[in-house]
């Protein structure tokens, strides 16, 4: 993975709400949900939800798609995983460990 793409995720998840926005979109899988949900969820205006959100999109940690007048976002699960591949590549001595065992994921 791109050290700067890493420097963008890291510097994204690096914030409360963006955070929280992330982790409701993982624990709702591949399908996500639409931006007025995920707004409730996590207790955010829509303005403040959008800001947040291109900023996550723009560190490739999700994906929007329009589906008539909604939006809907979704985690990038590989991106996701990339990420946390690279925090963990080290790990260990390099030898496999569970720490770097991403196959449990339900998205992997």
């Amino acid at each position: 993975m791109d050290s700067n793409l890493v420097v963008r995720a890291l510097g994204a998840l690096a914030h409360e709400s963006r955070l929280a926005i992330f982790r409701t979109l993982v624990v709702a899988g591949p399908d996500g949900m639409a931006a007025g949900e995920i707004a409730q969820q996590v207790g955010l205006a829509p303005s403040s939800l959008s800001f947040h959100l291109k900023d996550l999109s723009h560190a490739e940690l999700v994906t929007p798609r329009q589906e008539g007048r909604f939006v809907f976002y979704a985690a990038n699960f590989e991106a996701m995983n990339g990420l946390i591949g690279f925090l963990t590549e080290n790990c260990c001595a390099g030898e496999p460990c569970a720490a770097s065992d991403s196959s449990k994921c339900r998205a992997g």
